[in-house]
């Protein structure tokens, strides 16, 4: 097996550097010429400068302006960060052990870098926090659901605890607050088929063969609101408040379901009131039965003002 090259550049905020191959072939003289090219959204005034400040290295070192390019050879750089919205609440851990540690994520924090999300990720933080630079997730929640997540600490045991998810092995269980309605029968089963186009944010139920499954129980209800719990068999993404607006049931705090609505990043009020609350599993590696919960409650239920003001 083909060892994975070490990147020359340390890590920076948690993150490795972005590592590009150079095709076999191409028409280009220098470096800068194919990064020009293969970079569009990048300036190339931008990838000049960088080139000057020699943050483009590789394996040999830094590479200058006028770097000849190099036929199947490998280069690394850390790619500039976003200015991105400070996300004013922690994310813990209620557990830790050799191989991983579950930790409870607050909403509005994504769960790994992307797009407009960086350093204001649980997986970013916790690396810095913890001093934990190989640390991965076994898994993923939205940025606006709240609640339990596994991370990895050791990479040769990654693959164990990521095919414990893949394959169903893990007993997850969610809370959320929505409209009570008498007339919407509970517990229920609903199976639909979930398709997310690329590029669309939004999932949407068609016709076909089902591919996610859940099951809805009622836990309690007042003043108009009801406590579900939702057990997943499946985990297509936005299963859950597919579901629950399906069954004229939307989750508080949606605003992508029935209705897709534009909320700007730095507006905290109103959370979904979605949260990961139990995770269980046998241990791949101990083989030990496990149990987490999530220390966090949704505020819609316990304490509705709250759940609607900025924090301070």
């Amino acid at each position: 097996m083909r060892r994975k090259l070490r990147p020359p550049l340390p890590p920076r905020h948690g993150l490795d550097p972005a590592r590009l191959k150079m095709p076999a072939e191409g028409p280009w003289t220098t470096l800068r010429e194919h990064l020009v090219e293969r970079l569009p959204r990048v300036a190339p005034e931008r990838i000049e400068e960088m080139l000057r400040e020699e943050r483009i290295v590789g394996m040999d070192g830094p590479l200058d302006v006028d770097a000849p390019f190099v036929p199947d050879s490998f280069i690394w750089f850390h790619r500039d960060l976003p200015d991105e919205v400070d996300v004013p609440f922690e994310v813990s851990v209620v557990h830790r052990e050799e191989h991983f540690l579950v930790a409870d994520k607050p909403h509005f924090l994504a769960t790994i870098p992307r797009g407009r999300h960086i350093l204001q990720t649980a997986l970013v933080r916790l690396r810095r926090e913890l001093g934990l630079p190989m640390l991965s997730p076994a898994h993923r929640l939205d940025r606006v659901t709240a609640g339990l997540i596994l991370f990895v600490i050791t990479p040769e045991a990654r693959g164990k605890y990521q095919t414990m998810f893949r394959d169903r092995l893990v007993h997850k269980e969610y809370e959320a607050i929505a409209r009570y309605d008498p007339d919407v029968a509970m517990p229920r089963e609903i199976s639909s088929r979930i398709v997310k186009e690329r590029g669309v944010i939004a999932a949407q139920e068609v016709d076909g063969p089902p591919n996610a499954e859940t099951r809805v129980e009622l836990l309690e209800h007042r003043d108009g609101l009801g406590r579900y719990r939702l057990l997943p068999a499946t985990g297509r993404t936005h299963q859950l408040r597919l579901h629950m607006s399906g069954l004229g049931l939307p989750i508080l705090g949606d605003d992508f379901y029935p209705e897709l609505t534009e909320t700007p990043l730095d507006d905290f009020t109103e959370p979904l009131q979605l949260l990961a609350k139990v995770l269980e599993f046998t241990d791949p590696v101990t083989h030990e039965r496990r149990r987490f919960e999530s220390g966090r409650t949704l505020e819609a239920w316990t304490d509705p003002e709250a759940w609607r003001r900025k924090p301070s």
